[in-house]
């Protein structure tokens, strides 16, 4: 009777360890390895690193020119880039008058 009592006393974390350890291993048995994974996602992780390699090779080798505000298509990027960021300076026609 000593054994019931004890084992009553656990019941609760016997039962949460065996339902833990039948999920693990229901997860072991049933999920894919990891080379499953890696043969179906390798042309996007591949595709990922050829991206990034090309980012930062014409990051390093691009030609950073000093900055003008001379050069037109800086001042256009600007530009859009302020309309980006929601700070438009747009040109407003003040001459209209409606009749």
């Amino acid at each position: 009777m000593e054994i019931t009592e004890k084992l009553l006393k656990l019941k609760y974390p016997i039962i949460i360890i065996l339902t833990i350890s039948l999920t693990l291993s229901a997860l072991i048995i049933f999920a894919p390895s990891f080379l499953t994974i890696l043969a179906y996602f390798w042309p996007l992780l591949l595709s990922t690193a050829l991206f990034l390699v090309a980012v930062i090779f014409f990051g390093k080798t691009s030609a950073h020119t000093a900055a003008s505000d001379s050069d037109p298509a800086d001042k256009a990027g600007e530009v859009l880039l302020d309309y980006v960021a929601g700070q438009p300076q747009l040109a407003v026609d003040t001459s209209y008058k409606p009749e």
